[in-house]
């Protein structure tokens, strides 16, 4: 991509997102995500109604009044955004591609973070590792990301959700929230889902298209898997068919919200054709 052409597209995303997070996001962000724990801030009179149990016995004695410690939240927090940029990510038959949807997300969480002082880091992934951007703070470091989301181009086409989990443990000691965005159109990670959610705070972001649910009847059409390669011919004109591709899809959903609930990871699902701001408010709202 020309750099013209991609200082461009990153100033239409930033000027999107960045007021979505200002405006809508900040405040359910900052709710939803908690900061370390609660560290001590000052010492002031007891009033009326106060908790008892924070008088500050050593000075009440000193100034023969009631004195009570006053706590505030730790806030500020590590964010890392795990990105699948696996082929996949390239279909889209409504509105925008997956990846486009994925890039909108990405910037949003960021400038959510970085609007409640948080840092915010990156591991973009294949069935490899492709990129790590280590946790930094700061809008210079928010176009960075969105830049790298536009123009990057990864080594390999497959997904490896579960080793993407693995290196995430192994290169974030300090515990942190994790958005996992990806399509997961993938098998056998639900023990490092599971495992990556007990030392950190783990959601996952599903992104798909609406034509990936279900097959329109459209005759014998040639088929490509974007990732492995394979090609087949597939009539969708018959009934079975189509009933046979349905019920795939709604098993794999079926197995998916399992996996999430066994490993205690909260989840949405956001479609390419439609307003991601709704979904993804109702999620930091539940939490």
């Amino acid at each position: 991509m020309e750099a013209t052409e991609l200082l461009k597209k990153v100033r239409k995303i930033e000027i999107k997102t960045r007021g979505l997070s200002k405006h809508i996001f900040a405040g359910e962000y900052h709710s939803a995500f908690k900061g370390k724990g609660m560290a001590f801030s000052e010492v002031r009179e007891y009033q009326y109604g106060d908790d008892i149990r924070s008088i500050d016995w050593n000075v009440t004695a000193r100034f023969n009044h009631p004195y009570i410690k006053v706590f505030e939240e730790e806030r500020e927090l590590t964010v890392i955004l795990l990105i699948d940029l696996s082929a996949s990510k390239d279909f889209g038959t409504h509105v925008q591609l997956k990846q486009d949807l994925i890039t909108e997300l990405a910037a949003v969480l960021s400038f959510s973070a970085i609007q409640n002082n948080d840092k915010i880091g990156v591991i973009f992934f294949t069935d490899k590792i492709e990129k790590f951007i280590p946790p930094k703070k700061g809008k210079t470091h928010i176009l960075r990301i969105i830049r790298e989301l536009l123009d990057f181009k990864p080594e390999k086409k497959n997904t490896d959700i579960s080793g993407a989990l693995k290196y995430f443990n192994n290169v974030i000691k300090k515990r942190s929230v994790a958005f996992v965005i990806s399509d997961f159109i993938d098998k056998n990670f639900e023990d490092a889902l599971r495992i990556a959610n007990r030392k950190h705070d783990v959601v996952a972001l599903r992104t798909y298209d609406k034509r990936e649910t279900e097959l329109p009847s459209m005759g014998l059409i040639k088929m490509k898997d974007a990732e492995s390669g394979n090609e087949t011919w597939v009539d969708t004109s018959d009934a079975e068919t189509r009933s046979s591709y349905k019920k795939w899809w709604l098993d794999t959903e079926k197995q998916l919200n399992e996996t999430f609930k066994k490993s205690g990871v909260d989840y949405v699902y956001l479609r390419t054709d439609e307003d991601y701001v709704r979904p993804l408010l109702n999620l930091f709202k539940r939490r």
